[in-house]
């Protein structure tokens, strides 16, 4: 009973991935395409902001695609952190701290 279960479970695994693995049957209509793509260039942004990227993109609108997202505060301080790099001590702290008021 056990080997007929085991038996089973494996090809129902092995049928599982070879239909994962299988190509879509139809390419993407141009506005899923599109869709796509814009959906890729916004990236990152979340809620409202993901809502009105796509929205703006949708409608050919390229300015708000081009827009840099904002940089989180990890982002933020990994790149002062770099542009302060060598400097040590109490000039570094200073230096990081106004490149993070800065962004």
């Amino acid at each position: 009973m056990r080997l007929s279960l085991v038996a089973a479970s494996a090809a129902l695994v092995f049928a599982s991935a070879a239909f994962a693995a299988a190509p879509q049957s139809k390419p993407l209509s141009s506005s899923q395409q599109k869709m796509a793509d814009c959906s890729h260039a916004a990236k990152g942004k979340t809620g409202a902001d993901y809502k009105n990227a796509v929205s703006s993109c949708m409608k050919g609108d390229t300015t708000a695609a081009a827009a840099p997202a904002k940089m989180t505060p990890q982002e933020r301080m990994s790149a002062c952190s770099k542009e302060n790099a060598g400097k040590k001590g109490a000039e570094y702290k200073s230096a990081v701290s106004a490149c993070m008021k800065a962004h």
